[in-house]
């Protein structure tokens, strides 16, 4: 059977999803597919447009995978142990798949990322927050806060940051999912906007 037998988007996509996990996301080009698969870049351009639109393809396989995980992690959890187990899918999968985790960073256009698993986790940390009983804007700062946290801590551990240093990461995860859930348990109402100030007085001309 030729290379090209049975090549469809969805075996491209997923094969540059596997190659992303191997050499990194920014490295996954058309052309390194065709190599792959030993055909020529032109007989993949049936299948996807560019190597943005694989890459586009690939940030919205990596965030379909992570929402399944999570919605499956998340039934029948609440509280502490919904907020680790939110945590804990996407240390999980930045380990196992770390081309596909920088994938789903990828800043999509609007159009794409309404249409894309995006809108799931949105929803899925908001199920979780309205757990403390956060209300607006609360509960846009934390959705903020957990996204920095988690994402800034997981793309350091990634890259070797705390490797050489005690105690383990592990357990300085743990540590940080147990802080979170204190201060989203005590987590201070906002005060009330100060209005705004008065305008100033229109001068007049000196007489």
């Amino acid at each position: 059977m030729s290379p090209r037998a049975g090549l469809t988007t969805e075996r491209l996509v997923r094969a540059g999803a596997e190659l992303s996990d191997e050499v990194g996301f920014e490295q996954v080009t058309v052309s390194a597919l065709a190599r792959q698969f030993d055909v020529k870049v032109a007989s993949l351009y049936s299948h996807v447009k560019s190597s943005q639109d694989l890459r586009t393809r690939i940030a919205l396989l990596s965030l379909e995978e992570m929402a399944d995980r999570l919605a499956t992690a998340l039934a029948g959890r609440a509280g502490k142990d919904a907020l680790a187990a939110f945590a804990n899918v996407y240390r999980d999968y930045a380990r196992e798949h770390p081309g596909r985790y920088t994938a789903a960073r990828l800043t999509l256009d609007p159009e794409t990322a309404a249409a894309s698993a995006g809108p799931r986790h949105a929803q899925m940390t908001r199920a979780i927050l309205r757990g403390y009983d956060l209300t607006e804007p609360d509960q846009t700062h934390a959705v903020r806060l957990l996204g920095s946290v988690f994402h800034g801590y997981i793309s350091l551990e990634t890259a070797g940051g705390f490797s050489h240093s005690a105690p383990d990461t592990r357990e300085t995860w743990v540590w940080i999912v147990d802080r979170l859930d204190a201060l989203l348990r005590t987590w201070p109402p906002s005060a009330p906007s100060d209005p705004a100030p008065a305008p100033e007085p229109t001068p007049r001309p000196t007489e």
